[in-house]
């Protein structure tokens, strides 16, 4: 049985067409068709069905799909560990993180790891969470570093820092006259939010919602980026909670100001996801170790 039979059908299914892996694997649709007509011979059975135009696994196909990835990845692990002991790998590491890490606290951890390790290239892919599993769940990327706490067995993880989630106003604002305020005094001010499906966003609504009730605070805007909500806040269109990690410079340039809840405070944690492997590149390993050290 080829190899490229079992890549080529995994391929076929995650794309859900013939034409799209014949696109993505730069083959003649005919050529992928071929494929998969040589896994069903071997099988002696339909690995998918049409209907509607559209290709669907048939029972055959589920049960094969799950072996096939494993083999399939167990041939690209194989094909990285020789070409690393011959000297010829590319020494590129595939790197994920959730949107606060990624855009404003791994430059300056990428930046001192590169001092150590001039050789080692990096990709970046941001995303949130979920994203960032499905893009390690793919071998799309090598290493995640995400907000959110991850419970999945399947995964190695390891806490490599925290962040502390502040309020946030205009420099002028009249809460910034005030050192501490009274978490109900929140309710007579307009709140700008992440969007309803930020990580972020549920964490700070769970956690206020255990002193005050979330629906009483007025809800300014929504807005899809750290960078808006502060424009937005520094515009003095609303206050924020906001990571402490986002806010540094506008802290530091009094372009916004912090001010202190009473009796309340906001940590999590952050996150380092990697799938367990036997075989994981050195310069994941270096990049792995960088991170607990620095935490």
């Amino acid at each position: 049985m080829n190899i490229e039979s079992l890549r080529m059908f995994c391929r076929v299914v995650d794309e859900g067409s013939v034409s799209e892996a014949a696109r993505i694997g730069f083959v003649s649709q005919p050529a992928v068709t071929r494929q998969i007509r040589q896994l069903e011979n071997r099988y002696n059975t339909v690995l998918f069905h049409r209907l509607d135009g559209k290709l669907i696994l048939s029972e055959a196909g589920k049960i094969l799909y799950p072996y096939a990835k494993e083999i399939v990845e167990s041939d690209n692990t194989s094909f990285d560990a020789i070409q690393e002991l011959m000297g010829i790998n590319d020494n590129v590491l595939n790197v994920g993180a959730s949107q606060t890490i990624g855009e404003y606290l791994l430059p300056g951890l990428l930046r001192n790891f590169k001092n150590a390790h001039k050789d080692i290239k990096f990709s970046l892919s941001i995303g949130n969470t979920p994203y960032m599993l499905s893009k390690l769940a793919e071998n799309e990327i090598d290493i995640a570093l995400v907000e959110s706490e991850v419970t999945s067995s399947k995964y190695k993880i390891q806490k490599f820092g925290t962040d502390e989630l502040i309020l946030v106003t205009s420099f002028n604002h009249r809460l910034g006259s005030k050192h501490e305020i009274d978490i109900k005094d929140l309710l007579q001010e307009k709140m700008i939010w992440r969007e309803k499906d930020s990580g972020t966003r549920l964490l700070v609504e769970n956690e206020l919602s255990k002193y005050i009730s979330i629906e009483q605070i007025e809800n300014a805007m929504e807005l899809g980026s750290m960078q808006s909500i502060k424009s937005a806040v520094e515009a003095d269109l609303g206050i924020s909670i906001l990571p402490r990690i986002v806010v540094t410079k506008e802290l530091k340039f009094n372009v916004l100001k912090e001010v202190k809840i009473k009796n309340f405070s906001l940590i999590r944690d952050l996150w380092i996801v990697q799938k367990e492997r036997r075989f994981k590149k050195s310069a994941q390993s270096h990049f792995y170790s960088f991170l607990q050290d620095k935490a």
